[in-house]
């Protein structure tokens, strides 16, 4: 059910998690303001757009999105989801809910405290309702261009450091919020690229290639995904 992409996300969290306490591989880009920063921690609350390329307005309330982590405070409706930037997330489940532990189907009794998990479903900023979660996603040596995250302190400025290509066109709030399959796949890659954040939306942008609009860290803000829904960049 699930792209092969999604598989990297706990071989590459042991790697995100070093970085906390503030020794950031990339702490030495220049910095942007703290205010800026502190917006990171929840979606634009303006309506999505429903245009593509340049002129829409790709914000959003809930959409489609996810996280990976581990589980805790396991309940009969859902659970908490601490990332491997230390951001917590609800996780919400619904009888809808489908369930995988390791490439095997499962039920909601896979869900246990301790366990690493990935979560796919509608993101409202740090409230994730639950239509896919895949308890012990399996390692994969498939290479995806990715790289550690700075976690998100309040007060803390976010790097302006861009890693590998940012489409020539892209313009911050433009594109079309998409949901599917291609949301899922997407929000996959980026989670596997870069674990620790929270993807809050998946914009369609004008040379179709995708942006992953990441919330809960101070940095990457915006990763982008080609239409092989493969990392190819990250900026603030």
């Amino acid at each position: 059910m699930f792209s092969s992409t999604r598989s990297k996300v706990i071989a590459a969290a042991a790697a995100a998690v070093v970085i906390a306490g503030g020794s950031y591989g990339i702490a030495a880009a220049t910095s942007s303001s703290a205010s800026a920063a502190a917006s990171r921690t929840a979606p634009s609350a303006a309506a999505s757009g429903s245009g593509s390329g340049g002129g829409s307005n790709a914000r959003s309330g809930p959409a489609a999105g996810g996280s990976s982590g581990t589980a805790s405070s396991v309940t009969s409706s859902g659970f908490t989801l601490t990332t491997a930037a230390g951001e917590k997330v609800t996780v919400k489940e619904a009888s809808s809910t489908t369930y995988e532990k390791g490439t095997s189907p499962a039920t909601a009794s896979a869900v246990t405290s301790g366990e690493p998990v990935l979560v796919l479903g509608t993101t409202d900023s740090t409230t994730i309702t639950a239509t896919q979660v895949t308890v012990q996603p399996p390692a994969t040596s498939a290479s995806n261009p990715g790289g550690q995250v700075i976690p998100y302190t309040k007060g803390q400025p976010g790097s302006t450091q861009q890693v590998g290509q940012i489409p020539a066109d892209y313009q911050q709030g433009s594109g079309t919020i998409v949901s599917g399959t291609t949301a899922t796949k997407a929000t996959e890659a980026a989670l596997a690229a870069y674990p620790g954040g929270i993807a809050d939306r998946v914009v369609a942008i004008g040379n179709g290639d995708y942006e992953v609009h990441y919330i809960g860290v101070n940095w990457p803000h915006h990763i982008f995904v080609n239409q092989n829904f493969q990392v190819i960049g990250a900026n603030d």
